[in-house]
């Protein structure tokens, strides 16, 4: 499926992937929690939700597929695109972080006695016990008029712990390993790197790794439509932030260079506020405060699939060169502007903050300079925001938060004002992180998953009433 620039952020800003006037300038450590929309508990136990909010139940782990393989487990990173032929139709690409030593949830069966099925040179790896990676993507059709499910496959098999991801505005979706395993810790290929899916296959695609893009513990990807430039983030304590500049726009396989941001005047800068020192010097927990604006360059990362070292190698070599350092970098998503031109890179880092309960941020691209960037909301407490994951630009204009805490999981809003409001609460007993928020390209159905027991859930209600 291959859209124009002008249709893909026409049909992707109604989806929620852009956001035309996005701004929480200013709003870091500067939050009011809303009670506006109290949650209505859930006599299933699956999912709270304000009033006037219902949900459905559309895809669970472990059921059959339209396909005849099982429903991989620990359902992850998610984007919505639009149908190419049915404009009541939408398509779900959906990552499942099934990790190297995760031994449930695999798609071919409990024994494997379904892989025999799979095409052969469609599985990218098997472990050293011979058993395959069962990490991958599957891709769901969703009618939005019957509002059900009505076809689900795999379409890529054999990674190892794809995480998040992100979509392109080519009509493709970027799957991202989170398991940077070598064949030394049991694997027979490398791993940690990005695969690019298009929303368009009918079943399983060639593997293929984009290795230009880096080996490292990659979580969720952001493409500039503007420029085709591809912006990453790190699941790593230790973490960078990066940008890959293709040499052809839109053909990723055919190579480009890796880049980690620098922020000017403060060589390896460490951006977490924590207390405590996590590699830089004089890092305190008030360095990086709302309203301050930092000029940023970038630097070129050499040796970018280190195949012979460790997946955090790279976080470790860019540092020391005066890259910056991101706490756990996860959630990541793009927001147009009001001048249709430019655009925002928002980013999470899931244990960045004073409270160690998460950070957003902000980076501006520009066609004169290498850009800006912009510490927009600090989490004061597990209370308020609890180390958000995924991120999702909404179509009423705030960010969506996806959380992956240490008590109840809840799927917040975050409002250009800095206030923080409840979208929905897990009840399932589970307790399990949200993942994945994507929005139908109508701008009316939120989906949603909940990593365990594998659920994957679309929502309906009055969106712009959140707003009120």
């Amino acid at each position: 499926m291959t859209l124009s620039r002008r249709s893909f952020m026409k049909k992707a800003q109604a989806a929620g992937i852009f956001y035309a006037s996005l701004s929480l300038s200013g709003s870091a450590l500067a939050f009011e929690k809303t009670g506006k929309h109290p949650l209505v508990p859930d006599p299933d136990g699956i999912l709270d939700l304000p009033e006037g909010f219902t949900y459905r139940l559309i895809s669970k782990a472990g059921d059959m597929m339209s396909d005849g393989f099982f429903r991989p487990g620990r359902a992850d990173g998610m984007a919505c695109f639009p149908h190419p032929d049915d404009d009541g139709k939408c398509i779900l690409m959906r990552n499942h972080e099934n990790w190297p030593s995760t031994e449930s949830g695999s798609p071919f069966g409990d024994n494997d006695e379904l892989l025999d099925r799979l095409p052969e040179g469609k599985l990218y790896d098997t472990k050293a016990t011979g058993r395959p990676f069962f990490g991958g993507v599957t891709k769901l059709v969703y009618d939005l008029e019957k509002k059900e499910m009505v076809e689900d496959f795999l379409v890529l098999a054999g990674t190892a712990g794809n995480c998040a991801g992100g979509p392109t505005p080519w009509g493709s979706w970027l799957s991202c390993e989170e398991a940077a395993v070598v064949p030394a810790e049991g694997a027979n290929k490398h791993h940690g790197f990005v695969f690019e899916v298009p929303a368009s296959a009918t079943g399983p695609v060639d593997p293929k790794p984009i290795t230009a893009m880096g080996r490292f513990v990659h979580e969720a990807a952001a493409v500039d439509p503007q420029t085709g430039i591809v912006y990453m983030t790190e699941d790593n304590p230790r973490g960078l932030f990066y940008r890959y500049i293709p040499d052809v726009p839109e053909q990723l396989h055919k190579g480009g260079k890796l880049q980690a941001l620098v922020i000017k005047g403060r060589p390896s800068a460490v951006t977490s506020n924590w207390p405590r020192d996590w590699g830089g010097e004089g890092q305190g927990p008030t360095t990086y405060m709302a309203n301050e604006i930092f000029a940023v360059t970038w630097i070129d990362m050499e040796d970018a699939t280190n195949y012979e070292l460790p997946g955090n190698e790279l976080a470790k070599r860019g540092h020391a060169a005066g890259a910056a350092q991101f706490f756990r970098g996860e959630g990541m998503d793009y927001a147009l502007r009001s001048d249709g031109k430019t655009g925002d890179i928002y980013f999470s880092c899931t244990q960045g903050g004073i409270m160690g309960t998460g950070q957003i941020w902000r980076y501006t691209p520009s066609a004169t300079s290498d850009g800006v960037l912009e510490l927009v909301y600090e989490s004061p407490g597990a209370d308020t925001m609890d180390m958000c994951d995924n991120i999702a630009v909404a179509p009423w204009g705030d960010l969506v938060l996806c959380e992956d805490g240490r008590g109840d999981q809840y799927l917040r809003g975050l409002t250009s004002e800095g206030q923080i409001y409840e979208i929905a609460r897990n009840a399932h007993s589970e307790k399990s992180e949200f993942c994945g928020a994507c929005f139908s390209p109508d701008g009316q159905v939120m989906f949603v998953n909940i990593q365990e027991p594998g659920l994957t859930l679309a929502i309906e209600g009055p969106w712009k009433a959140l707003k009120s």
